[in-house]
């Protein structure tokens, strides 16, 4: 299934949970075909298997089928409890710095105050003059989860290149907790990242705007291979990054297993998982975003979010 968030345009308070006909046919209102559904997808995960059969009945009816026309999409997901990236987690992008591949996932933060919607606008602010795109595959947590259950302990784990490898681990069980996928742009100012407040990522990822996402969320059986799947990004149509999600260094079941040791996933969480080659900031010499600019960022299978620099 293809699950959005929208509203109808002009009316940006009233958020829906929607589900996607097949072949752009339209997008089913779900609290309309059931009005027991919440009506934001936060909401919607925690009520896990009920929500998504009532989501798959809904889709199977086609009834209160809206145009796209009559709707716009939002991120899929607004008001997390946190926002999860991970970086340097594609092979190329870390050779691209002549950078070691991780012995563990690195992990940062954005404030979810940064999530827009897949086709608003990007706020340059004025405190910055180096911001940079960064196309990514994100996923969103299901259901509620502390030290997901592996058959060998995380903790117990000597050898980092173990737990990137081992057969051990349940990753089916890791995987369960993932309600589906989506795209993102991890907007970053480079300035502020690299140079400004100590070097700490955070400010540097987490101005207002600076976290796209859409246009749908995915469920992974909707997929092929998730780890398979053509990732793009193009600044007014050129192509800046071109790769695939198989060059994941640390891949989704084991970025659910590695982040749960620490906080309590919810659902609704999102995790960025990182970005491949092709940024502005290792370009020689560096390219930036201007006002003006249109940043397009595609996963094949799961679509495209398309923002306007201002």
């Amino acid at each position: 299934m293809r699950l959005v968030q929208f509203c109808h345009p002009g009316a940006e308070g009233g958020v829906r949970v929607g589900v996607e006909q097949e072949y752009g046919n339209g997008v089913i209102d779900v609290k309309e075909f059931d009005p027991s559904m919440p009506s934001t997808m936060r909401e919607f995960l925690e009520l896990g298997e009920k929500a998504m059969d009532c989501a798959q009945r809904a889709l199977s009816s086609g009834q209160t089928t809206l145009p796209y026309s009559a709707v716009k999409l939002l991120s899929p997901v607004t008001g997390p409890d946190k926002v999860v990236c991970v970086g340097m987690n594609y092979t190329d992008h870390c050779l691209e710095q002549n950078a070691p591949i991780p012995k563990e996932p690195i992990i940062f933060s954005k404030f979810p105050s940064s999530i827009t919607g897949p086709y608003d606008d990007i706020a340059l602010p004025n405190e910055s003059q180096e911001v940079d795109w960064e196309v990514e595959l994100a996923f969103v947590i299901g259901r509620k989860g502390k030290h997901i259950k592996a058959s060998l302990p995380l903790h117990s784990v000597k050898n980092i290149s173990t737990f990137r490898t081992t057969s051990r681990f349940q990753e089916e069980d890791a995987l369960s907790y993932v309600a589906g996928f989506t795209v993102a742009n991890d907007v970053s100012a480079r300035d502020w990242q690299m140079q400004r407040n100590g070097k700490q990522w955070l400010l540097g990822k987490t101005f207002d705007t600076f976290c796209p996402l859409g246009p749908a969320l995915v469920t992974t059986a909707a997929l092929t291979d998730v780890h398979n799947l053509g990732i793009r990004c193009l600044v007014n149509g050129g192509v800046v990054q071109d790769s695939n999600t198989s060059q994941l260094i640390f891949k989704t079941e084991k970025l659910v297993a590695w982040v749960s040791q620490f906080v309590t996933l919810h659902p609704g969480d999102v995790f960025l998982t990182g970005t491949p080659p092709g940024v502005g900031v290792f370009r020689k010499p560096p390219v930036f975003l201007e006002r003006g600019d249109v940043v397009e960022c595609q996963i094949d299978e799961i679509g495209t979010i398309r923002n306007t620099v201002v």
